[in-house]
């Protein structure tokens, strides 16, 4: 299966392991977006509003366009600055992208409590709760 591995960038540094588990399953991996230049959009945001935008809307299209390529996409969502099993914007964004493709969705902790859990619920995800022997 091909899998798009989607998250905050916070999450970056826990990609590895997963990634190789994954491929070492058979499976073909691609990271996020933005994986190999973490800093990108900190750079956008210091040109200014208008090309933070921009970036952005690049991001989002870019997004669209891979995810069109996946069999799957793979949610890490870990806690973040006391959120439990955190899940951002723009990684929302990605979710309701791979539900349009009609794409699995796999998200690697439980659904985080909030204002987007119907949202997300709604997508039907499969929560492996770490176990990435449900990946399939």
């Amino acid at each position: 299966m091909k899998i798009l591995i989607i998250c905050s960038k916070a999450f970056y540094k826990d990609i590895a392991p997963i990634k190789e588990t994954l491929e070492k399953m058979g499976h073909i991996v691609e990271l996020p977006n933005s994986y190999y230049e973490p800093d990108a959009e900190k750079k956008s945001w210091d040109l200014g509003k208008k090309e933070h935008a921009r970036f952005k809307a690049r991001m989002f299209k870019m997004s669209e366009e891979r995810i069109a390529t996946m069999d799957a996409v793979l949610t890490l969502n870990f806690d973040k600055n006391g959120k439990k099993n955190y899940i951002g914007g723009a990684t929302f964004i990605e979710i309701y992208e791979a539900f349009m493709k009609n794409k699995k969705i796999y998200l690697y902790n439980d659904i985080p409590e909030g204002m987007l859990y119907d949202e997300i619920s709604g997508f039907s995800p499969i929560v492996i709760n770490g176990d990435l022997n449900l990946v399939n």
